[in-house]
């Protein structure tokens, strides 16, 4: 298989300039363009974390497996009063 070739569309927004210099300053971009295609690379990617730490979460979860305060440092859950009670 070869190398995907990236399919480039010519769009038109409307955008703060002020948040687009700030993110070029931030990502280390030569344009404006490299800028949003990077900032885009960045939400996909955290996007890709986000969903992977969620499965296993999820997995974790489902295993039963229990956690021990084996150096007794973490705190006792406390119960949460509301008010009037």
């Amino acid at each position: 298989m070869g190398t995907a070739t990236p399919r480039i569309a010519h769009k038109h927004y409307r955008l703060d300039a002020a948040k687009i210099k700030r993110a070029q300053r931030l990502l280390k971009a030569d344009t404006e363009t490299e800028t949003l295609d990077r900032a885009l690379d960045v939400v996909i990617a955290e996007h890709e974390r986000n969903r992977l730490t969620r499965e296993a979460n999820e997995r974790f979860v489902k295993s039963g497996t229990e956690i021990s305060d084996v150096y007794g440092k973490l705190e006792e859950p406390r119960t949460v009063r509301r008010r009037g009670e």
